[in-house]
């Protein structure tokens, strides 16, 4: 055994955040020596304690940056999975919040390996390998190369028959590479928005994939294509209002944003299809409740909605209750109408007590106004 070996093997904290600066370096230096080793045993090893040293270490990461080409040489070495598995968790935590090593990693020619195990049929392999994709697509400089490399399709299988942690992670991946137009597109031509509904339809509504879910949709229904595929897919509408209605903030955010999308598109065509799905209840409660792009989103979808896309006239204003009266009265099945009513009164009384509050909130800073300085003054400097 030689002295980089006997060396690792010598008991370490289990984080080198409790290390002190000199062990944590002493251990940096172990680890570049070992993987550089023609032993492959001893390569392995020092790749598990890479990872250790970069689970939680900036500092780490950088010092260990000249281990990335031993690492992806690592993730050719045949019929060896062990290998693989540990070359690509170090790899993975050496690319955490690190954009030298993300486009290193890259530069290396890891990415053929990597995507060469979202084929594989070691489950373990399958998520390392989804996961580092995930990690690599959040650089700028990456996200053409990535989808450069053919890895979109590759993902968007994942979505159909991966586990839960891949489809989490090539869903989340899938956004990374999608900010670009060029690799949305490409996104767009593997047809997965059936699976991202398959998605939609399981997952909790509030959850993070839900988001991201419906952000890939808003933007895949700026498309024909996306518009069409969203429709023909048996409850598609109905899963993007569902998130609309028991989603987080951000989710019905994208989810009002897609079906505002495709109603601005085609007035004629997506109507009926959404109102169909009872959206009229959800809309009502983010014209109140949600962000401030959400509130506008869900009031011009609402004008949308309604009977007729032309203004009234002065004598009938375009207030939302005559607009949403208006799309009530076109709705067929008491239940969907008592409940939109119902909401649009509920609606009004938040309304009304907002602006109570903020009546009362003016009154006090009035009230303040015409205190003497002195007394503002001393208040100010006790914060």
């Amino acid at each position: 055994m030689d002295s980089c070996a006997e060396n690792l093997q010598s008991p370490c904290p289990s984080s080198p955040d409790t290390e002190t600066p000199r062990a944590a370096s002493s251990a940096v230096q172990r680890a570049l020596c070992l993987i550089k080793s023609d032993d492959l045993d001893s390569k392995v090893d020092a790749a598990k304690e890479i990872r250790r040293l970069t689970k939680t270490s900036q500092r780490c990461r950088r010092q260990l940056a000249q281990a990335v080409n031993p690492l992806v040489s690592m993730l050719r070495v045949l019929d060896s999975p062990e290998c693989h598995e540990a070359a690509l968790l170090a790899l993975l935590n050496l690319a955490v919040q690190d954009e030298k090593n993300k486009k290193s990693i890259v530069e290396a020619g890891a990415l053929e390996p990597i995507i060469s195990f979202l084929q594989s049929q070691n489950l373990n392999l399958q998520e390392y390998a989804t996961a580092s994709l995930l990690t690599l697509s959040a650089s700028t400089a990456n996200k053409p190369i990535i989808s450069a490399s053919g890895a979109i399709p590759l993902l968007v299988e994942i979505l159909r028959s991966g586990s839960s942690q891949a489809k989490f992670d090539a869903v989340m991946a899938l956004s990374n590479l999608s900010t670009l137009p060029d690799n949305l597109s490409n996104v767009l031509k593997t047809n997965p928005i059936p699976s991202l509904v398959s998605l939609l339809k399981t997952c909790k509504k509030s959850s993070k994939m839900a988001e991201k879910c419906c952000a890939l949709i808003e933007s895949m229904v700026g498309f024909d294509e996306g518009r069409t595929a969203l429709t023909s897919e048996e409850g598609g509408v109905l899963a993007v209002v569902e998130v609309l209605e028991n989603g987080s903030l951000q989710s019905r955010e994208h989810a009002v944003g897609a079906l505002l999308t495709m109603c601005q598109s085609d007035r004629c065509k997506y109507r009926e299809p959404i109102l169909r799905e009872g959206v009229i209840p959800g809309l009502l409660e983010l014209t109140v409740q949600g962000t401030p792009k959400s509130q506008i989103k869900a009031q011009t979808l609402l004008q949308l909605l309604r009977d007729t896309p032309y203004p009234r006239s002065e004598l009938q204003p375009d207030t939302l209750e005559n607009i949403v009266c208006n799309i009530i009265s076109q709705i067929d099945g008491d239940d969907q109408s008592s409940k939109a009513k119902k909401m649009l009164a509920e609606m009004v009384q938040v309304s009304m007590e907002q602006s109570l509050r903020h009546l009362q909130q003016r009154a006090m800073v009035c009230t303040t106004s015409d205190l003497p300085i002195s007394s503002c003054t001393s208040e100010v400097s006790l914060k």
